[in-house]
């Protein structure tokens, strides 16, 4: 059976890369990117089952990018994991209005890597 595919866009190092180890513990192949605008295209022809993002520093750029995620009829789709650190209230009305499917803080996604994604990915 092929492992499903998550992209993640981080820009910190040490949650990041241990988001990746973890995803792949979990059975994932994980597509990094560094460069957001390249989500909808990269989305498009890899098929991811998800994106998660690091929506700490320099998060209009990727939530911007989410945005266009979500307007493309081929990835809207895509649940979208987002996360950011401590307090989280500053990004909920962002993350909203881009389209994340369930924003978490850094620790919570650390700590409890597979309830967020199967939250994350139930079917309403």
């Amino acid at each position: 059976m092929m492992q499903p595919l998550a992209i993640m866009i981080y820009e910190k190092l040490l949650p990041g890369t241990q988001l990746v180890n973890r995803l792949q513990d979990l059975g994932y192949r994980v597509q990094t990117l560094s460069d957001a605008d390249k989500l909808t295209s990269t989305a498009e022809t890899s098929g991811p089952m998800l994106v998660i993002a690091d929506l700490g520093s320099g998060s209009e750029k990727i939530l911007k990018a989410i945005t266009e995620l979500r307007r493309n009829t081929s990835t809207a789709h895509l649940p979208v994991v987002g996360f950011a650190g401590e307090p989280l209230a500053p990004h909920q009305a962002a993350a909203n209005q881009a389209g994340v499917t369930l924003l978490v803080s850094e620790t919570a996604i650390l700590n409890h890597l597979a309830p967020c994604l199967d939250r994350a990915l139930q079917l309403d």
